[in-house]
């Protein structure tokens, strides 16, 4: 109704559709350039449920310094806790909205559209970036096309998306786009590797019939991977699409760019063989290192009626951007190496007071 540009965290992700031209994406540490940088760049910030978490802010006193700041939130103690609100409404986000709406319907004179038009435009030179952007391979499968894939032969299906904890959790966050509330279950906050399979099946169990989809890491998915025998005795058909890089993916990245390579215990040389482990469950396995053969796979793993594994092998080496490093302010992006300017020099991306806070 407003015309103005939205955005969501990763817990919102879903309450307002993807499809819709005003939404920019994912906010936050790996969020969306045009996202974080309109946050940044505001006149004015409604924020709606969201209680400003250090994934949102990067550096609290360089968040957003311009803008007058609206907070909604059900929970007195959320306002003013992280950030200073200049309008904090305590109150259920949808009565709140309703009269907001009403509040807008009832102005006098509507507000005039085309004043939106340089902010807008200023967006779009953001937008042309693509921050999301990722070199191919016709050779192994990189994570950010697998999920791709896994949405676009998914997404008329209605689909429910858990995840685990990790690169993989933030590739689906990006890529797979949701354009309905509740369809997205994932452990913001303490991110807690080993939720995507229990709630992959107590969503299967509230919505028989349904697709759900635990995209996974192969670190993750260990920590309950028990749960496989609930999942069979019970007949819950839940896919666990794992991308599975061999590495802690989001530890050995930190490692990497934060910590110049120096890499501790982020690698596993002892995992199992995932569709042996699916077989021996009594579910489905399968396994796929060619991207030629990821269309045809991805099929059969929705046409099984059983619980299935899919070890799905993608690039090792791949990092998740964009990325705010620790320390940094959220204008301060590392992004692909696709971009002609591709944010803060990662040689030089954390300082002593950043390296406290990892």
């Amino acid at each position: 109704m407003t015309g103005y540009p939205i955005t969501s965290t990763l817990m919102g992700l879903g309450a307002y559709p993807a499809a819709d031209p005003q939404w920019l994406g994912m906010l936050g540490m790996h969020g969306t350039y045009e996202a974080n940088l309109a946050m940044h760049d505001c006149d004015v910030m409604i924020c709606i449920g969201a209680r400003f978490d250090d994934r949102i802010t990067g550096r609290l006193n360089a968040f957003s310094p311009h803008s007058k700041k609206i907070h909604v939130d059900i929970d007195p103690s959320s306002i003013n806790k992280n950030v200073k609100a200049d309008i904090g409404i305590v109150g259920d986000c949808g009565h709140v909205l309703k009269s907001m709406l009403a509040e807008w319907k009832a102005l006098e004179k509507a507000p005039d559209r085309k004043r939106l038009d340089p902010w807008w435009n200023e967006i779009k030179t953001w937008q042309a970036r693509k921050c999301l952007a990722y070199r191919g391979s016709d050779k192994v499968i990189k994570p950010q096309y697998a999920v791709e894939r896994l949405y676009a032969l998914t997404k008329d299906m209605d689909p429910y998306i858990t995840t685990e904890v990790g690169q993989h959790q933030m590739w689906a966050a990006q890529y797979f786009r949701f354009e309905s509330p509740n369809r997205w279950m994932t452990s913001g906050g303490l991110g807690t590797m080993g939720y995507g399979l229990p709630a992959a099946i107590g969503t299967q169990m509230a919505n028989p019939g349904k697709l759900v989809i635990d995209i996974a890491g192969e670190a993750s998915i260990l920590m309950n991977i028990q749960e496989m025998s609930t999942a069979v005795q019970y007949r819950l058909p839940v896919k666990i699409f794992i991308l599975n890089n061999e590495y802690m993916g989001m530890v050995r990245q930190w490692q990497e760019l934060l910590h110049g390579s120096r890499y501790a215990e982020s690698y596993s040389d002892s995992l199992p063989d995932f569709v042996k482990l699916a077989e021996a469950y009594g579910a489905h396995g399968i396994r796929c290192n060619d991207p030629a053969k990821l269309d045809d796979a991805i099929r059969e793993m929705i046409a099984s009626p059983k619980p299935v594994i899919f070890d799905c092998h993608v690039e090792k080496m791949e990092n998740c951007f964009p990325m705010i490093p620790s320390g940094k302010a959220h204008n301060e992006m590392l992004l692909n190496d696709l971009s002609d300017d591709a944010g803060v020099d990662i040689g030089n991306v954390i300082d002593a007071k950043g390296k406290a806070l990892v």
